[in-house]
């Protein structure tokens, strides 16, 4: 189970998927949307999106040709807004210990 964990956090830890993410919270992307928004190369894009994919983080659809990319609604996006609030609640606590830059 430990390990589980571990690599849970450590998809979220990638700087590039984690931008991803973040992009993602504004709605559904194609690839060329999200390489505007995260200024990351198609390639690495593409490439973490297929771990993002495999690790249940986002769900695809293909509209025409292209594909379109969301968060699960399931369970990633409740898991953001619980993070969201926990750094609102503790935003000091998470400065103090160097977690938060002010």
């Amino acid at each position: 189970m430990k390990s589980a964990y571990k690599l849970f956090f450590d998809a979220l830890a990638n700087e590039a998927r984690l931008r991803i993410v973040l992009s993602l919270r504004g709605g559904p992307k194609c690839v060329k949307e999200l390489c505007g928004d995260t200024r990351l190369e198609q390639s690495r894009i593409s490439h973490n999106l297929r771990c993002l994919s495999n690790c249940g983080f986002v769900n695809n659809k293909r509209q025409g040709k292209t594909r379109v990319y969301s968060l699960n609604e399931t369970t990633i996006v409740p898991l953001l807004k619980l993070i969201d609030r926990h750094i609102a609640k503790y935003q000091e606590h998470l400065i103090k210990c160097g977690v938060l830059k002010e």
